[in-house]
């Protein structure tokens, strides 16, 4: 076997970006064995200057090896970076910093992403919101209305651009003045499905497109179980609003379990197939919602306390005014006594305000709760909210 390196990159000075691509085109070529190769060899540069035993030693198949020595591919990155920088669309790698932190953390995360619009967006604390293409008008307002509150208290939402539940996540998010990111199963440059054109722009203006198939992708079927793990990836947890029995909303709720993501479901009627989806995954553990603070009471603390931050500091003074003057003095001492991160027991709130009676504060607290100011446990235990 002769063991000279198998390809190399045209011109003088090796592209590291340029070999990931090619990498990524290689056929037979999985993301896990490729990150391999890279973690073990050092770049993707490398990877294409190792010899073919030396690739052989490193358990790369001799029909993929094959690939490599006809350096094709290169042709195909090259095309890829031209077509790329007319259209406004960044390759991000892996390796690079601006790549997502939770995504990198999954099993088999990809090797690169093709991102247009705000990249930044790709590192916010986000909640994906997926669900059945043919939604009722039930799942469409649900979908809407959480994704709505979520996106004004500073979430970012993140769905897959498909028909019914994910169109109307994304819409109601830009309405709110949100930000979005949708996660392709085709090229970032092909708009599926067609008639989404014009969500396809907004999501331009005021969010991300993501997608880690190469540039002209059609939307196979097989691609869509493919990028629900970047669905998943990207966010803190995934709500189900419909979905049926086998769909690719419990494909994506099963990869975030995988990924160590917290799972939510929107109950629905018993005699609409699309319920039974968030059932079972309620039957299995997930969390029942009704409203925007069931789910953000379930993130890490950190994450809602940055919330609880950023959404005061967006309120004008004026507003905090007439917050502040809303509350009688009891409401006022409780609520300020009350923490987000952590919640107390009734009788603790009775101990730290003697001056209180049981009575006032139970009243006190029904009416912070009648004004999403305070959001109670079970056990009577209360929690701050937004």
């Amino acid at each position: 076997m002769n063991d000279q390196p198998l390809a190399a990159a045209p011109g003088k000075e090796p592209d590291e970006g340029l070999h990931w691509l090619a990498l990524r085109l290689v056929p037979g070529l999985g993301n896990r064995l490729a990150k391999r190769l890279v973690d073990t060899l050092g770049s993707a540069t490398e990877v294409f200057r190792a010899s073919p035993t030396e690739l052989e030693s490193l358990g790369v198949p001799s029909h993929v090896i094959r690939s490599f020595s006809t350096g094709t591919f290169f042709e195909g990155a090259i095309q890829e970076i031209e077509q790329a920088r007319q259209q406004g669309i960044r390759f991000l790698t892996i390796r690079e910093a601006d790549y997502p932190p939770r995504l990198r953390e999954i099993f088999d995360p990809p090797l690169v992403l093709y991102v247009r619009g705000e990249m930044a967006l790709l590192r916010a604390h986000a909640v994906a919101i997926v669900g059945t293409r043919r939604a009722t008008p039930y799942g469409r307002a649900m979908a809407e209305r959480l994704a709505g509150d979520l996106a004004s208290r500073g979430l970012a939402i993140v769905s897959g651009l498909a028909r019914g539940v994910d169109s109307a996540a994304h819409r109601a998010t830009l309405d709110a003045g949100g930000k979005t990111v949708a996660v392709l199963g085709s090229g970032a440059d092909v708009i599926y499905p067609s008639e989404n054109k014009k969500l396809f722009e907004r999501i331009l203006e005021q969010g991300a497109i993501v997608s880690e198939f190469p540039l002209g992708s059609f939307p196979a079927p097989q691609n869509f179980p493919i990028r629900n793990r970047i669905i998943s990836g990207l966010s803190l947890g995934v709500v189900v609003v419909e979905a049926a029995q086998h769909s690719g909303a419990l494909i994506t709720a099963r990869l975030a379990m995988e990924q160590n993501r917290e799972v939510f479901a929107i109950p629905g009627s018993l005699t609409n197939r699309f319920s039974w989806g968030p059932h079972i995954l309620i039957k299995q553990g997930a969390k029942l919602i009704q409203d925007w603070q069931d789910v953000v009471e379930e993130l890490p603390t950190e994450v809602r306390q940055q919330l609880l931050v950023s959404s005061d500091a967006t309120k004008p003074h004026e507003e905090a005014s007439l917050f502040a003057e809303s509350l009688t003095e009891q409401e006022r001492a409780i609520y300020n006594l009350l923490k987000v991160e952590e919640a107390m027991h009734v009788d603790e709130i009775l101990d730290a305000l003697p001056q209180l009676s049981s009575s006032e504060i139970l009243v006190s607290l029904l009416e912070l709760e009648f004004k999403n100011l305070v959001r109670q446990l079970a056990g009577k235990n209360f929690l701050k909210t937004f």
